[in-house]
Parts: structure tokens; C-alpha cells; sequence
């Protein structure tokens, strides 16, 4: 993921959640950034760093409120196979009324929902729509039925990441989409290594600027590495989060705090779907301290209802679907990431 620095004249920025403004390009901290805009009324203030798991958009956990998350990411909005129709999961419908039911749930205590489209499994819409109007209305449905969400992800991996015909369509699918709705805000939720964002992550970025999307965080999965990385996730995760903070000031012209302002990290906790990888309690507080330290917006995990040890074989090499495969009491990595 690499790119080349956009003029500052028609810059689009990456607004981070708690705080705005583009810089001018220069990469010296101590120049103000052009046109600061202040936070909305009741946003954090810039030095929070939220807590933003995710869950299922289907089935409820009882441990779905460990750390009192500011922020639920629903997984997952995919296309139900049959053109440019969106689905829960690829098995509910969008208009569920299960769904609707457990988003109501999660936001009872005031907490927000962000919609998450793409994933791993299944076809992102975008790789099934046909025009850029289809699928801003296919997006803007999903947001409709979870309450009018205003916070959106883009979980965009594997073919997905590397289809630059459907990464242009998504683009201009967005800046629709935040032309009829202003007050989205959106997220890309990337893979990364510890040298930082691959080529692709990086042309995905490029093509949100050229189609004037504003993005207000760039989310990295700092998991499943490779089986060469089989030594302390947490320290990989930090080194990942700096490898890709000096590409993120490049591609959106961003000074120093405002390019960590704009990040977000994502762990898998316990054990990882690559052999060699398990991302421990302490790894997760290791995590959060960076991510206060440097300001970052928000850090999230997948996924909720795997925060609990497994009924046995704990010490298995398998990633397992609802538990972490660590010993740990249930909820813990839930408290060690809202810190």
C-alpha cells in the first residue's frame, strides 16, 4: 500500500473522529493545521481513545458490554448472492426484525453502531452491483436498518482488495452516499504487516481521494501476519501502527497527531488464525497504551463473543469461532482494551 502526496490545494483529509482539519502537507509538527474544525457537540474530546468492538449483527453475547464499548462495530453487511441485494451475514435479511431488535439493545446505554460491510467471507457489494447508484442505495438501506447508523466500515480483504474495478465503484458509491447523508463518517478497515499497508491498501486510499471521499479512520487488522511472525503481537501491532502512520501523513496530507487522530487498531485476540500467533491480555494492554499515548481513535478486537476462555483444549493451535483459546476470565480482554 503505497502512494504519492495529493497538493494541498483540493485535498481531501482523513477527519478522525474526534478531531479535523487537513494540514498543508508539511511534515513539521509545529505548524498548525490549515482550517481546524471543532468537534460536534458531545464528541469525545481529542486525547479519547475509544473502545470499538466488534459483534455479532445476528446473535447477542453476554459479552458484548465488557469495557462499556463507546462504539459496536455490526458484523457483517455482504450481498445476499443475488445482485446488488444487501444481507446480514449473507443470512438475514436487511430489514430483520432481529436485527433491528438487537441494535436497539446495544445502543439502550448510548453507545453508537458502525455498519460493517465486506469481511472475509462472501462477496462485498460491490463486487455485485452494477452502477455506483445501486450500490450507494444498497449501502445507505444497511445504515437505514440499523437505526440510521452514521458510522460506516469497509472491511476490505482478499479479492476484494485487489479489484480495482470494484475498489473505484465502492469509492463512488461513498461520496454519493455522503453527499445524501453529511453527517456519515467512514472508515476502511485494512490488512496490515509490520512494514505497514501493502500496495493495494494503499491504491484503495488513493482511489477514495480521487473520488473525493472523507474518510475518518483508517482501520488496521494487526493480525495473521505470516507464519515467519511468530513472536510478541504486541510488538507487532505497535510496529505495524507506526509503519503505516508515516504512509497514512503521505496519502492524506496529514501532520503527525492528526494521521495517529486518524487510525483505529484491531486485534484477533488469543489465538490467531495463523499458527505461531497468539495475542495475549497483555498484548491487548500493550495495545491500548500505545493507542493512548499517541492519541489513536478508537481500538476494537474480533470479536466479542470470543472473549472467553474455551471449555477445553485450551491450549489448541486452532482459532476457534467463540472463544479465545487463552486462559483468561470471560469478558477480560473486553476491560483490557477500554482500559
Amino acid at each position: 500500500m503505497k502512494g504519492s502526496r495529493k497538493s494541498a490545494v483540493g485535498l481531501i483529509c482523513l477527519f478522525a473522529l474526534a478531531t479535523a482539519g487537513c494540514s498543508t502537507g508539511s511534515d513539521d509538527d509545529s505548524t498548525p493545521d490549515a482550517a481546524p474544525t471543532a468537534p460536534s457537540s458531545g464528541a469525545p474530546s481529542a486525547s479519547a481513545t475509544s473502545y470499538a468492538p466488534y459483534v455479532s449483527a445476528t446473535t447477542a453475547s453476554d459479552l458484548d458490554s465488557a469495557g462499556s464499548p463507546a462504539t459496536y462495530n455490526l458484523a457483517f453487511v455482504i450481498s445476499s448472492g443475488s445482485g446488488c441485494t444487501p444481507e446480514w451475514n449473507g443470512s438475514h435479511a436487511i430489514d430483520d426484525s432481529t436485527v433491528a431488535s438487537r441494535v436497539s439493545q446495544l445502543t439502550e446505554d448510548g453507545a453508537q453502531v458502525r455498519v460493517s460491510f465486506g469481511g472475509a467471507s462472501g462477496d462485498e457489494l460491490a463486487a455485485t452491483c452494477d452502477s455506483a447508484e445501486d450500490l450507494a442505495e444498497a449501502y445507505g438501506e444497511a445504515l437505514d436498518a440499523a437505526g440510521g447508523a452514521t458510522l460506516a466500515d469497509f472491511d476490505i480483504e482478499g479479492d476484494e482488495l485487489t479489484d480495482s474495478d470494484s475498489v473505484d465503484l465502492r469509492s463512488e458509491a461513498i461520496a454519493l452516499l455522503q453527499e445524501e447523508r453529511t453527517d456519515l463518517k467512514v472508515s476502511f478497515t485494512l490488512p496490515v504487516m509490520p512494514s505497514g499497508l501493502d500496495d493495494d491498501g494503499i491504491a484503495l486510499l488513493q482511489s477514495a481521494n480521487d473520488h473525493a471521499v472523507q474518510v475518518s479512520t483508517v482501520n488496521l487488522m494487526t493480525m495473521n501476519y505470516g507464519e515467519s511472525y511468530d513472536g510478541d503481537m504486541g510488538d507487532y501491532a505497535v510496529t505495524s501502527a507506526k509503519a503505516a502512520h508515516t504512509q497514512l501523513k503521505s496519502v492524506f496530507g496529514l501532520s503527525d497527531a492528526n494521521a495517529w487522530r486518524g487510525m483505529a487498531l484491531t486485534s484477533m485476540i488469543g489465538v490467531n488464525d495463523v499458527d505461531g500467533e497468539t495475542f495475549t491480555l497483555d498484548d491487548a494492554a500493550e495495545v491500548r497504551a500505545f493507542a493512548e499515548k499517541k492519541e489513536i481513535a478508537w481500538v476494537s478486537m474480533w470479536s466479542t463473543f470470543r472473549d472467553q476462555a474455551c471449555d477445553d483444549d485450551a491450549d489448541s493451535d486452532d482459532a476457534a469461532t467463540d472463544c479465545s483459546g487463552v486462559d483468561q476470565e470471560a469478558g477480560a480482554f473486553g476491560e483490557a482494551f477500554a482500559g
